[in-house]
């Protein structure tokens, strides 16, 4: 039986509470019920491949050779996905948090919300709405769906207003996204020289999940996107405790697959949370014309010059150019795969396709800057504080030790 087999089983008996699966082997078993106690990423069987394409692809240095045999370093890996798409044995797997999720909304006695990346429109079929999608997550026994793009909108704010402190500064520039955990762990390992032109802001996911519990004692979060990184990034140490859980868009497809959803019968539950800006971080370059939106509509002087890239290796002659001195801009943005987050490794369609749903969805928005989002400014005043620039100045809830 094949890794892959063997989680669709156990997917199928946890939800439909059947008999454990006997005679599985045990390592396996174990990974789809405790991910959490292995390595993100991990070989099937031991192998005895000569080309080593695994080793090349991998930019952290997460694999090498050792004997000849591919060894694996789990403390190197940032969960990119790379060497599980260049390995042509399709040896290489990650850990599912599948039957994870399923337990959390079965046995906890708080409420679990469901915190979608702001890639998910479309995700899950063109005529599914974010109201039909919330409705599903309610009828599995989610407190509520929220989306993640809404905290996107207040670290807009936040690096709008950094923006305008940095260029205050000599030879000022600022390296951003804070969304993409690729990104952030290329600066930090390779690019220490600049380290500091990032702002030390967590992801949206990550302040979503410090609001949520914050507001909501006791509650639990399940993040879902399109991305296997956001798995690695839930257990640093200094982010722990925000996310319980990472599904990918396949792995909560999966999910909808065996309870058989009928989107054409589900009702609409509409509940809009953010803003144009917020919406555009799903796309590459969504980020720096979000800020950029944002930095006009408190300083109309300020300029902002944006530098996008896009894939890793893109990310990282990026910042050797800027190291190097040669390229020129004051706002760098990178995000690890190609088209920014719609092109995550686990995405359910065409890159190209996401781009477009995304951005009409953004066009959709009531709101264009987070400064105009009703909700962005409830949340803050939930929160205790009376204005933006207090929020962003005195609270620690975004911040975090880069």
């Amino acid at each position: 039986m094949t890794f892959d087999e063997l989680y669709r089983r156990v997917l199928r008996n946890k939800l439909e509470e059947e008999e454990m699966i006997e005679g599985a082997e045990r390592k396996k078993l174990d990974c789809l019920l405790h991910p959490e106690n292995h390595p993100l990423v991990w070989k099937e069987e031991p192998c005895d491949c000569q080309d080593a394409k695994c080793v090349t692809a991998c930019m952290f240095r997460a694999l090498e050779i050792k004997e000849g045999k591919v060894v694996m370093n789990p403390d190197n890996c940032v969960g990119c996905a790379q060497c599980i798409e260049s390995c042509e044995n399709k040896n290489i797997t990650f850990s599912h948090d599948t039957i994870k999720a399923v337990d959390i909304l079965k046995n906890s006695e708080e409420p679990v919300y469901a915190l979608m990346a702001p890639a998910y429109i479309g995700q899950f079929g063109k005529e599914v709405t974010p109201g039909k999608i919330r409705s599903a997550l309610k009828g599995m026994g989610f407190a509520g769906m929220i989306e993640v793009a809404a905290f996107a909108d207040i670290l807009t704010l936040k690096e709008a207003l950094e923006f305008s402190t940095n260029m205050e500064k000599e030879e000022g520039f600022q390296l951003t996204s804070c969304c993409c955990p690729i990104w952030i762990s290329l600066i930090r390992k390779d690019f220490q020289k600049i380290a500091g032109h990032l702002p030390a802001s967590v992801s949206p996911m990550i302040a979503c999940g410090r609001i949520v519990k914050e507001l909501h004692e006791g509650s639990r979060t399940i993040f879902v996107g399109p991305c296997m990184a956001k798995k690695a990034e839930i257990r640093e140490p200094d982010l722990e405790g925000a996310i319980d859980c990472v599904l990918t868009f396949q792995e909560l497809q999966d999910i909808f697959d065996v309870l058989s959803v009928n989107w054409e019968e589900m009702e609409s539950d509409e509940n809009e949370h953010s803003a144009a800006a917020g919406r555009m971080y799903a796309r590459s370059g969504g980020v720096s014309r979000a800020v950029s939106e944002c930095v006009k509509s408190i300083d109309k002087k300020r300029e902002l010059w944006s530098v996008c890239a896009c894939g890793t290796a893109d990310c990282k002659q990026m910042l050797q150019n800027i190291l190097e001195g040669r390229i020129e801009g004051n706002f760098f943005e990178g995000m690890a795969c190609s088209g920014g987050c719609v092109g995550g490794p686990k995405k359910n369609i065409e890159t190209e396709e996401a781009t477009e749903l995304v951005e009409e969805y953004a066009e959709q928005a009531s709101y264009r800057t987070p400064g105009e989002n009703p909700y962005v400014l409830d949340l803050i005043q939930r929160l205790g504080f009376q204005t933006v620039e207090d929020f962003i100045k005195n609270s620690q809830i975004l911040a975090r030790n880069l």
